[in-house]
């Protein structure tokens, strides 16, 4: 009931168009905080070794080795994860 109220109140304080699609966002929520040549040395440091003493590269210790590489001043281990899906 409370959808269909809050749809009829949108189509008659904003109009059809609006009520029909939403309204876009101005700006994005977040600004990036890789842009595509960081997120390709990103790309590039995961496909080389890991550092001595790992097998493998965690996401973590990426995020860690682009904070002491200088490439961002901090970053998540989450923001590599979705850097590195995009390559899959």
């Amino acid at each position: 009931m409370q959808t269909v109220e809050n749809l009829c109140k949108r189509l008659v304080i904003e109009g059809f168009e609006i009520a029909l699609n939403g309204k876009t966002r101005e700006s994005p929520p977040r600004q990036k905080v890789l842009d595509g040549k960081q997120e390709a040395k990103v790309i590039a440091m995961r496909l080389g070794k890991p550092p001595k003493g790992y097998a493998n590269w965690s996401l973590r210790l990426l995020a860690e080795r682009v904070v002491e590489l200088g490439l961002v001043d901090s970053i998540s281990h989450e923001t590599i994860r979705q850097t590195l899906k995009k390559t899959v």
